[in-house]
């Protein structure tokens, strides 16, 4: 497997709330992508925890011989951990109040691609047809689609399109989305935040991945996104074999 992954602050924001880490897991991979949110330096601290807190809860239950059950177990431990780190920060120091994170994770063995998410940021999946989102946004505007309540044309024009009904660190339990595909001999997977999926479109960004070498792809999605007027920041991990 190869990887890039990559963080921007874009053209508005005054700090980059955003995190992203790789490691490689004797051979397999884990890929974590957290936007943080809170006033202050909160955000920023809540997605940088939540990396810290969730790498080392899997690299502390870590076996490169889990089946199933068991890289679900660890991947909903470790959210969890980062998540009562979190919630328990929020409510000591009152600066903090209100602190937390989206997160998406994806673990990849010899078998299977495994995807964890809370919040907004997603995980798509490229072939040759184009980009398919393999998470569900936690998002009011999302609820109310799937209600049928609003149009597709109205969630990026919505009042409340980032208002957040899921995220880490907020409420005391978290209960992640998981799923698991099988893995390809060829594969192509994307992490990001908001920052990116937000402003461009799939087909912006499938273009952008299927033409663009990998060394220059985070670069290139990060020009797409800035080139959208870069109002959030912008984090991604492209992850092929």
């Amino acid at each position: 497997m190869k990887y890039v992954s990559a963080t921007d602050i874009g053209l508005v924001r005054e700090e980059n709330q955003d995190m992203v880490k790789v490691e490689e897991f004797y051979g397999n991979l884990l890929a974590v992508v957290c936007d943080g949110m809170g006033g202050e330096r909160s955000g920023q601290d809540a997605s940088r925890i939540a990396i810290k807190e969730f790498f080392d809860r899997f690299d502390s239950g870590y076996s490169p011989y889990l089946e199933t059950i068991g890289v679900r177990q660890l991947m909903t431990a470790s959210v969890s951990a980062a998540n009562s780190v979190i919630y328990t920060t929020a409510r000591m120091n009152y600066r903090s109040y209100g602190m937390g994170t989206t997160c998406v994770a994806a673990y990849i063995d010899s078998k299977y691609i495994y995807i964890l998410n809370v919040g907004d940021s997603r995980a798509y999946y490229m072939d040759e047809s184009g980009l398919h989102q393999i998470t569900s946004d936690h998002t009011l505007v999302n609820m109310l689609l799937m209600q049928g309540k609003i149009e597709p044309d109205e969630v990026h024009t919505h009042p409340k399109r980032n208002m957040l009904t899921k995220a880490v660190g907020v409420e005391k339990i978290i209960k992640p989305d998981f799923f698991r595909m099988k893995r390809e001999d060829k594969f192509t997977l994307l992490l990001c935040s908001d920052g990116l999926s937000g402003y461009c479109s799939d087909s912006e960004i499938f273009e952008i991945m299927k033409s663009t070498p990998l060394e220059e792809v985070n670069s290139a999605l990060i020009d797409l996104a800035l080139s959208k007027g870069g109002r959030d920041n912008i984090t991604l991990a492209v992850i092929t074999d």
